[in-house]
């Protein structure tokens, strides 16, 4: 998954532009699995195995030097994952905005991964299962439902345990575990605490910012 400074920035343009668009929100429809995603057939549709990995030195690719990602088996054939500490320049209001809630909300959409930039994920966190997500770890869903997601945004408190990401990340069957054992990557317990975790954030595109880690 190695970019090109090139290509990384032709996408950082390209994901601002898109943005910027009046309007423009893509998102799968209410309920749908994630494009591109197949359930196991041996798990619970509603939970999910998860970890957390933390890039190391021997990173080769920059969109994932500094970053946390929670990585989601199960989800698909081969590991699926989410950056969680990559905060765009853009306000979740930009994205969403026919929603006049948002307008005084500063909270920013979160890079998620280099892997299909016009998918909206969002993570949030609940006491329960809400229609139309997956259980990630205790407390922790991850969702993709436009439904889900414009009930979520039209509370009285729209981002109280809610992020939302474009693109993910994603890894051949193998390829992560011989990232892993290659020293890329340190594995760390998944947690509600870790994955909203406020800092360190490492902005997308690069700027700068204390380096990644938990």
């Amino acid at each position: 998954m190695i970019m090109t400074c090139h290509v990384r920035c032709y996408l950082a343009a390209a994901l601002v532009a898109a943005l910027l668009l009046p309007g423009v929100c893509r998102l799968a429809a209410a309920d749908a699995p994630v494009r591109g995603a197949v359930a196991a057939p041996t798990v619970p549709a509603n939970s999910l195995t998860a970890i957390l990995i933390v890039a190391q030195g021997a990173v080769e690719d920059p969109n994932f030097a500094g970053s946390i990602v929670v990585v989601m088996n199960n989800l698909a054939p081969a590991p699926v994952g989410i950056i969680i500490n990559r905060p765009t320049p853009i306000a979740v209001s930009r994205l969403f905005p026919k929603i006049e809630r948002l307008s005084g909300v500063k909270d920013r959409v979160y890079f998620g991964g280099p892997v299909e930039l016009d998918t909206v994920w969002f993570l949030l966190r609940a006491q329960a299962a809400p229609k139309g997500a997956i259980r990630v770890c205790d407390g922790v869903y991850v969702s993709s439902s436009r439904e889900l997601l414009q009930q979520l945004l039209r509370r009285k408190q729209p981002m109280q345990g809610l992020r939302i990401f474009l693109g993910h990340a994603g890894w051949a069957p193998g390829q992560l575990q011989a990232e892993i054992q290659g020293g890329a990557w340190a594995p760390r317990r998944a947690s509600a605490a870790s994955i909203f975790n406020p800092g360190p954030l490492l902005p997308w595109p690069a700027g700068k910012a204390a380096k990644g880690g938990i």
